[in-house]
């Protein structure tokens, strides 16, 4: 998106113009489909696990003391739901399967190929990888998740190539530390794969920010043990928004959201993504430009009181309005269905978590006042199930919500107050129910991208 203030003819002369549709770069696709091959990432996923498999086997030693017995067990046995720690499951195993769709994606294939190398990558992990039998729930993380998170970090690592700024090095390094599946096929194979991906020039809208946050309310529940403080640092990227002419949604992940945040208090605090799969644009009233759909989810959330994990597909619409010069909503609502866990952090044990069917919903709404300021609002809700569960037997209802408001001070640089409210009501079969909630205020430093508050011009 364009970071001018709606009312300008011209656009901002730090971004390409966001007016005419630019013609198809056929040339750079005809190289990708040219030089695309499929032996290779297969040879890759193989030698990664093989890699990977000896470097548990010296770290874990028998989970990992893979023979031809255990493959035989199970290649025979039933698949299981498994309780490796919580993190390893939910965190590692979608990353995992993102080096497996990045190795695919790297070397010219497309999406659904890439899912598909995906999730051969995580059937031959969970078969030949470990000896203990299959898992049901690291194959949806791995073979599922792992693709919905690897396409967008393929796109991003794409986009820093096409169009990010200083010595070709330095976005060769940038590019790999994003997606280094796709930094490894780029140095090995060199022309072969140095083709990158026709993002089509989307409107995007990115930001950093740095901060504290400071408890202001907590219900206890089952977890005494939280810091009042944090420091947090945390990226977003909205790609592909709505509303350009001449940007159209014909692949998967043409738009995605996409957000990761650190904090001292609890590591990796969020991690989530989403985008379409198969999407639909409309216009109304020539003052509102959309898509609607089907989405792709993987969601990872580890505030101090709760932690739940989903992967899920969803029906919903993403679009902007746009009200005189000076105002713009965005918005996405998305409702659907996925699988995923829970769990207390600061339970007896980091396996101490339950599995079930996730029936879920984002809202999401940003209100961009020119070039000036914007406010954020969003809301999730997930409820895992015991359909399809497994572990302690438990049900939960979990809910966060999120405002933030943000004031640009100079050029890319702003100020931000955020509000973010969190709860967990969660019921067993065998232990007492347990409600828990925390809410946190906090100030952040925020760095905009070129883009600001990224309101589409639609000229």
């Amino acid at each position: 998106m364009s970071g001018v203030a709606l009312g300008q003819q011209q656009p901002s002369p730090a971004l390409p113009a966001l007016g005419a549709p630019e013609k198809k770069d056929e040339k750079r696709d005809e190289t990708r489909d040219e030089n695309k091959s499929y032996g290779i990432p297969a040879a890759e996923i193989f030698t990664f696990d093989l890699l990977l498999n000896r470097i548990d086997k010296r770290i874990y030693g028998e989970p990992y003391d893979v023979s031809a017995d255990s493959i035989k067990r199970n290649l025979r046995g039933p698949w299981v739901v498994d309780n490796d720690p919580y993190k390893i499951n939910q965190l590692l195993h979608p990353y995992q399967g993102s080096m497996y769709h990045g190795f695919a994606r790297s070397a010219g294939l497309g999406f659904w190929e890439s899912m598909g190398y995906t999730f051969a990558g995580s059937f031959f992990w969970e078969i030949a990888g470990e000896t203990t039998p299959p898992s049901k729930n690291d194959q949806v993380a791995s073979g599922i998740a792992g693709s919905f998170f690897g396409e967008s970090l393929y796109r991003m690592a794409s986009l820093i190539l096409e169009k990010g700024e200083g010595p070709s090095l330095w976005r060769e390094v940038s590019a790999a530390a994003v997606s280094p599946s796709t930094g490894f096929n780029r140095y090995a194979f060199g022309d072969r794969f140095s083709a990158i991906l026709n993002s089509k020039n989307p409107a995007y809208y990115s930001r950093v920010q740095v901060g504290a946050s400071s408890t202001i309310f907590r219900e206890e529940g089952d977890t005494s043990d939280i810091k009042r403080n944090e420091i947090l640092a945390d990226y977003l990227m909205d790609y592909g928004l709505p509303g350009k002419p001449g940007y159209h949604y014909d692949r998967p992940w043409d738009y995605f959201h996409f957000q990761v945040t650190a904090s001292s208090a609890s590591g990796i605090e969020t991690l989530t993504t989403h985008g379409n799969l198969f999407a639909k644009e409309y216009e109304a009233a020539e003052r509102y430009r959309g898509i609607w759909g089907l989405f792709g989810s993987y969601d990872y959330f580890a505030p101090q009181i709760f932690r739940v994990s989903s992967t899920a597909l969803s029906l919903g619409t993403v679009g902007e309005a746009r009200f005189g010069d000076v105002l713009a909503l965005q918005g996405a609502v998305l409702a659907g269905v996925g699988y995923g866990g829970a769990s207390n952090p600061h339970g007896g044990t980091d396996t101490d978590y339950h599995y079930g069917t996730v029936p879920q919903g984002l809202l999401a709404f940003r209100a961009i006042f020119g070039d000036a300021a914007a406010l954020d609002l969003t809301a999730r809700e997930y409820f895992v199930s015991r359909i399809a569960g497994a572990g302690n037997g438990g049900r939960d209802n979990i809910a966060r919500f999120d405002a933030s408001f943000t004031v640009r001070v100079h050029k890319e640089h702003g100020l931000a107050l955020k509000y973010l409210w969190s709860r967990r009501d969660a019921t067993f079969e065998t232990q007492p129910n347990i409600s828990t909630s925390q809410a946190t205020l906090g100030l952040y430093y925020v760095y905009l991208g070129k883009q600001h508050f990224g309101a589409t011009d639609w000229r």
